[in-house]
């Protein structure tokens, strides 16, 4: 964190940190970080934001768990009934009380692991509220970190439909398309019982609160924020403020998310000035065995660790009958956390798991709950290190007899995937939806192609022919200069396409067509089983008619390729009948792979 002298910064990159340790409870997962020094006595316990938000502090929140641990802190974060990883459950109309219960359940599981006399809660968004609820139920309780708090629920609500808009706005997501039915923000609603209990949430009217210690970091621009602060200096002895710095570019999105390190060294400084000497020596319980899997209808999840040092999270989804098909290697996108884009992952391997097809969802190295690998470059995407987590997850379902196998991944994912699939044989088959590319040039940005990347020229054509993008045009909310940037890269790009019969008179116009055009020969060679899968206008699909000609016709000469064009779909698949569409290709591709 910021703060680190330089020697200290260099000895903590050259070690090979393991992911937490994994624990299932109360039909959820939790990562356990325990101390990495003597225990101090006290133990943090994370309480994390809903939906959207709660994506993209997952990386923030698992740093975090490795700079205390640093000081003698154990720690457990988990997700709450029915989000993430945990089991789906029905809405049974208690509201904000079955996140509670699964919080006070990850309470005993910490306390079961680490033996702490202390617990200090760290809350972001509407985790501040479970905190406060939590407070007033333990008596161990000695401070509440609140990051971001939710501090009028209707206000929150309100910002949520905004978010929601501006999200499926950046996606390219028709209106006709968008899901706005109850309070849904990227794909994911939150139960109605619950959205009925944020709106009458107001932390002003809090008249007590069970912890000695509070630390709020206040959004700028937020006034809310610092009304709570000397709200809260009313009711507890010892109230700490400071500004969330960089809250806004970790929140909106978590491809391009900055972590907030001066916001994380806030807290650390604040969390070691709390801590009350233990009155006796602590032990730590790392005995128990292997997590337990969690059961639901046909499936059986159990979290792993796997690769050298157990450096490697992710969760194996696996059929309660037979297994029939062959097992599908569900990759990450960006830094999205493994449970995908709107859970789509977890979607997906249930559903898999009832047609006999077993899969494995797993965060890369320096993606969600994964550490970095010592030495690695901060920008992990489209880098050769992510092939070789991609190796080590095939070794673990080699280990576990779950073999063969085929790789799956969308966007960078899906890069990721024909890279892999190219690189080890035991990848039977290949589902690429939506990649950007199918070649990466080391010499190009990853971060300023992630932060500009153009759409397709149809979906330009779209928007500017609606009322309201010309108006932000004009009002100056939408950068003109790159806008026009990204379109006149797009149109020499179609212009490239049409020249494309001219690259066999002049093989050095080829430039990135050739290693793809022979990558997939290899492919086809080994007769890897391919799908890919595209929304009508995503820009990948112009990159694939850069490689195989207007309308793909260079594909003829691949006759066991599938190309699947999705109508009306944006690039992450958010309507129901595209993740539809997408969940048959794969189940396929499994049972037809497992009859081979």
């Amino acid at each position: 964190m910021a703060g680190w002298g330089a020697a200290e910064q260099h000895d903590k990159s050259k070690r090979m940190k393991a992911a937490a340790v994994p624990v299932t409870f109360a039909g959820t997962v939790g990562l356990f970080t325990p101390a990495a020094v003597p225990p101090s006595g006290t133990a943090v316990l994370f309480l994390s934001p809903w939906g959207f938000e709660e994506m993209c502090v997952r990386k923030f929140w698992r740093i975090l768990a490795e700079d205390l641990a640093d000081i003698g802190m154990s720690s457990l974060r988990f997700d709450y009934a029915g989000t993430g990883d945990a089991l789906d459950v029905a809405d049974d109309g208690r509201g904000l009380v079955l996140w509670e219960e699964t919080a006070l359940a990850a309470v005993s599981t910490l306390k079961s692991l680490s033996g702490f006399e202390r617990l200090i809660l760290i809350s972001q968004g509407l985790g501040g509220t479970i905190a406060v609820r939590l407070s007033e139920r333990l008596s161990e309780v000695d401070g509440i970190a609140f990051l971001a708090p939710v501090v009028s629920g209707r206000a929150y609500l309100r910002e949520l439909t905004v978010w929601s808009k501006m999200i499926d706005e950046g996606m390219g997501l028709p209106e006709a398309q968008r899901q706005t039915e109850g309070v849904t923000v990227a794909s994911l609603r939150m139960p109605d019982s619950i959205a009925d209990a944020v709106k009458k949430l107001n932390l002003m009217t809090l008249s007590a609160l069970g912890a000695p210690n509070g630390l709020v970091l206040m959004r700028p621009g937020r006034p809310g924020d610092a009304d709570f602060s000397r709200h809260l200096e009313t009711l507890v002895p010892h109230v700490e403020q400071a500004t969330y710095e960089g809250y806004d570019d970790l929140v909106s999105n978590p491809t391009v998310a900055v972590m907030p390190m001066v916001a994380g060294h806030r807290i650390l400084e604040w969390v070691k000035s709390i801590v009350v000497k233990p009155t006796a020596a602590v032990s730590i319980n790392l005995m128990r065995p292997d997590a337990e899997p969690l059961v639901g209808d046909g499936f059986r999840e159990t979290p792993v660790r796997f690769g050298a040092g157990e450096r490697i999270y992710g969760v194996l989804c696996e059929p309660i009958g037979a297994r029939t098909g062959a097992t599908a290697l569900l990759l990450t996108t960006a830094y999205d956390r493994h449970a995908g884009w709107g859970r789509m992952s977890v979607a997906m391997a249930r559903a898999l798991a009832h047609d006999g097809i077993a899969s494995l969802r797993f965060d890369t190295a320096n993606v969600g709950d994964s550490p970095p690998l010592p030495d690695a470059p901060e920008q992990v995407l489209y880098s050769r290190d992510q092939q070789r987590d991609v190796a080590d997850a095939l070794d673990l379902l080699e280990a576990r007899n779950l073999l063969p196998a085929f790789v799956v991944g969308r966007c960078s994912g899906g890069y990721l995937a024909f890279q892999a699939a190219l690189r080890d044989i035991r990848c039977n088959g290949l589902i690429t939806v939506n990649p950007y590319s199918f070649f990466w040039d080391e010499t190009q940005s990853v971060d300023e192609a992630l932060r500009f990347a153009p759409r397709s020229l149809e979906t330009y054509g779209r928007k500017f022919l609606q009322l309201e993008t010309l108006k932000r045009l004009y009002g100056g909310q939408i950068d003109a200069g790159s806008a026009m940037r990204n379109m006149a890269t797009v149109l020499a790009r179609r212009a490239v396409r049409l020249c494309r019969p001219l690259f066999s008179l002049f093989p050095f116009l080829a430039g990135a067509r050739e290693p793809v055009i022979s990558g997939f020969h290899a492919l086809a060679k080994r007769r890897v089983d391919i799908s890919l899968i595209y929304s009508a206008h995503d820009i990948g699909l112009d990159h694939l008619h850069e490689q195989f000609g207007e309308n793909a016709t260079g594909l003829k000469h691949f006759p066991d390729i599938r190309l699947t064009i999705i109508p009306e779909a944006d690039h992450n698949l958010t309507p129901p009948y595209a993740r539809k569409v997408y969940l048959r290709e794969v189940r396929e591709m499994g049972l037809r792979l497992g009859r081979r």
